[in-house]
């Protein structure tokens, strides 16, 4: 199997004046397709590795797939995440849970937004399902895979990369991001909320 740039199910201007369609044209069309480029040229290293009996590069190849993997992952997460007929509140159980766990939905989206806009370096801020204690949480993720609660499930990711905003907002990341809360996707977070709570991690 080889991994593919997944289409997106609005046009690139769709998200306009909150995501320009040259920013996201490019940031989908280039950053996106660059990691799974490299995504799909890790796997084939590590399969001529295992071939040769040469595993000596085999830390660094290891490194590579998590990064261009996890760079995948969260990309196709994000744009799910996007609609233009987003924005609003979340209802229903997850409305509720938000409420559970982080006071109301106000704190939770302070929160969120404060997670993203600091995140150290390039990064990500995330809604996550932590399995183990079945509850929500808010993660700050460092590149694409560090500082994470391992079997945490995303939900909802906000990519604070440079490259995710510097064309439309310049150095202004907290403008961009709280633009973004107004196309996020509830009803998508809310299947993920829905599939996620059943699973078992141990």
């Amino acid at each position: 199997m080889t991994y593919k740039l997944p289409d997106l199910a609005y046009d690139y201007d769709a998200l306009e004046p909150h995501y320009e369609a040259a920013l996201l044209k490019l940031h989908h069309g280039e950053h996106h397709a660059k990691y799974v480029k490299e995504l799909n040229a890790t796997l084939e290293r590590l399969a001529a590795a295992r071939a040769e009996e040469d595993f000596q590069s085999l830390v660094g190849l290891e490194k590579t797939l998590a990064f261009n993997l996890s760079g995948h992952v969260l990309h196709s997460l994000f744009w799910k995440n996007l609609s233009p007929e987003g924005g609003g509140e979340p209802e229903g159980p997850l409305a509720v849970a938000i409420d559970e766990y982080f006071g109301s939905f106000d704190k939770f989206r302070q929160q969120l937004s404060q997670a993203a806009n600091t995140v150290q370096g390039s990064g990500w801020g995330a809604l996550a399902w932590e399995p183990l204690g079945k509850r929500l949480v808010v993660e700050q993720i460092y590149d694409h895979q560090g500082n994470t609660g391992s079997g945490s499930l995303p939900l909802l990711v906000i990519d604070a990369w440079e490259h995710a905003y510097y064309l439309q907002y310049e150095n202004k990341k907290s403008d961009y991001v709280e633009a973004l809360w107004e196309v996020v996707n509830w009803k998508d977070v809310q299947q993920r909320f829905e599939r996620v709570r059943s699973y078992v991690l141990v």
